[in-house]
């Protein structure tokens, strides 16, 4: 994201389906040995996830190697979808480890009892923070990420408009018509912003919804559909759409300039900073898994240094292990958000579906 992309704009990297050989640990030498755990050497692992999971060809090539555990990659659309799919099925789980999951869904995932308790090799490499489950381990996590809005810096330095900022600034009537986000009921990104809102204006966050409403913000279902066909400054989608401010990522102007030759001074998209609503991201053990012990030793990889060291430049999400080396096009393009929105487990657990239900009422039509 930590969405997504949604804010993964590698997820072109592998399809909708994909059956890949992996193995259960990186190269720091933390989790199972070769037989992958207490499983069994060549079992297949599901993980279940949203569209935009994804792993570079040399890591799963190691995993391999070190356990041969396959691992089958089942995705469901955006990570609410994909959520609420593993709801549904959860006395019959689609796989034996969903990844995909963040903070602001994690209590819907918990109380409807999706996991199996698991402390993962590598936890203690982690920063309490991240550990929203405690002592639990019903939930391993995996990355981070800051969804904010972004914005098309040649639309605006050609009509000499500066770009919004903060909240505040996108209800002024110079970004009117300008911005799409996403559904809050589907999307992680549409729900981190709206999550983002209520951190800054408490009770009145309905009467700043009002305020976007009146000036014109557009309401899409996922990421995808927001980033890559209404918002002006994608390369993905070749800018075609008329959009130059879309809810996104930190992250998402290094993607952008990933495969670029020469590179540029700058992305050609920016960062209202004053926007971000900060995202962890977690994986977990499903109840009732057939693998059990594959989807152990695949949360083990999860959090090992050599995945956390590939994730960056594969789901353009920052790692949560400490001292793993962010790539140089994420320092060189990326904001680093010091003073992100956040907002505890508990409070969005008691009014998450009021609030949703409410946002519903006010933009969706």
């Amino acid at each position: 994201m930590v969405t997504t992309f949604r804010r993964a704009l590698g997820v072109a990297v592998l399809g909708t389906l994909t059956a890949s050989a992996l193995a259960a640990c990186g190269g720091s030498g933390d989790g199972p040995g070769a037989e992958g755990g207490d499983g069994k050497k060549g079992s297949t692992v599901t993980l279940v996830s949203h569209d935009s999971f994804a792993a570079s060809e040399e890591v799963l090539k190691e995993f391999t190697e070190r356990t041969g555990h396959k691992v089958r990659v089942l995705r469901g659309g955006d990570a609410g979808s994909a959520l609420n799919q593993a709801v549904l099925s959860k006395d019959n789980p689609q796989g034996d480890v969903f990844f995909g999951v963040d903070n602001t869904l994690l209590s819907r995932a918990l109380d409807n009892g999706l996991f199996t308790p698991y402390e993962a090799q590598g936890l203690e490499k982690i920063p309490a923070e991240y550990r929203l489950d405690g002592e639990k381990h019903r939930v391993t996590p995996v990355d981070t990420g800051d969804v904010c809005v972004n914005y098309d810096r040649a639309w605006f330095a050609e009509r000499d408009i500066e770009p919004p900022k903060t909240l505040d600034d996108l209800t002024e009537p110079r970004y009117k018509g300008l911005l799409v986000t996403e559904n809050a009921a589907s999307s992680s990104p549409g729900l981190g912003f709206l999550l983002a809102t209520v951190a800054e204006y408490g009770e009145e966050w309905a009467e700043y919804w009002k305020k976007l409403e009146a000036n014109g913000v557009e309401v899409v279902d996922g990421w995808e559909q927001a980033y890559y066909d209404r918002f002006s400054g994608s390369a993905g989608g070749e800018g075609g759409g008329d959009r130059p401010l879309v809810v996104s990522y930190a992250s998402s102007p290094p993607a952008e300039v990933l495969d670029a030759d020469p590179a540029p001074e700058r992305a050609p998209t920016g960062v209202a900073t004053g926007t971000c609503f900060r995202q962890i991201e977690f994986a977990g053990l499903l109840k009732g898994a057939d693998n059990p012990a594959g989807g152990k030793a695949l949360l083990d990889f999860l959090v090992s240094e050599t995945f956390q060291e590939d994730m960056p430049l594969q789901m353009f999400v920052n790692p949560v292990r400490e001292g793993t080396e962010l790539p140089e096009v994420f320092t060189k393009y990326g904001e680093r958000i010091e003073d992100p929105y956040t907002m505890a487990p508990g409070r969005i657990a008691e009014n998450r579906e009021a609030w949703i239900d409410t946002w519903t009422s006010l933009v969706v039509r």
